[in-house]
């Protein structure tokens, strides 16, 4: 009996570009913050920091709610009309994963953030994202489109499958 998908050969090592991700993310990045708000503060002082960083939440905030709506009618739209929602689904990703990144405070977190909130600035995260994504799909052999009448190309609907062809008909009781 076949497997549907390959078997590694060897136990995968962890990778090394992993950790350097979570030391980045779990010590770099909270030094880089409070870097940045104690320069802030020094240039504008403590109050007008704190009221900054009020600011900029209460900003994310709005920017979160409002980019979220938009995309949240985009998938709507999307599934109605009966096309693959791919770009909104990527969008609503990317508006969680700014939303997420604009709850920490700090300023260069929340930079990151609006980056992937704004309409105008998301594209080039999306495109990003996609590609991202398109590295580490892995398609299985003997699974997706069979090439004929129904193939990819004409309506895109699945080909004949293991039981054989597929006979259109209707249901009489």
């Amino acid at each position: 009996m076949t497997q549907p998908f390959p078997v590694s050969p060897r136990p995968r090592r962890p990778r090394r570009w992993l950790r350097l991700l979570l030391v980045a993310a779990f010590v770099v990045v909270p030094l880089v913050e409070i870097w940045v708000i104690l320069e802030v503060g020094q240039l504008v002082g403590p109050w007008w920091t704190i009221a900054l960083l009020i600011l900029d939440s209460m900003l994310g905030a709005w920017l979160i709610r409002r980019e979220g709506a938009r995309a949240w009618a985009a998938l709507r739209e999307a599934l109605y009309s009966g096309r693959m929602p791919a770009r909104e689904i990527a969008d609503g990703a990317l508006i969680l994963i700014g939303g997420t990144l604009m709850l920490s405070p700090g300023f260069v977190l929340d930079i990151a953030g609006i980056i992937l909130i704004l309409p105008f600035t998301r594209p080039v995260a999306r495109r990003l994202l996609t590609k991202v994504v398109e590295r580490r799909l892995v398609v299985a052999p003997g699974f997706g489109f069979a090439p004929g009448p129904f193939g990819p190309g004409n309506d895109g609907r699945p080909g004949p499958g293991p039981e054989g062809p597929v006979v259109r008909g209707d249901v009489v009781e």
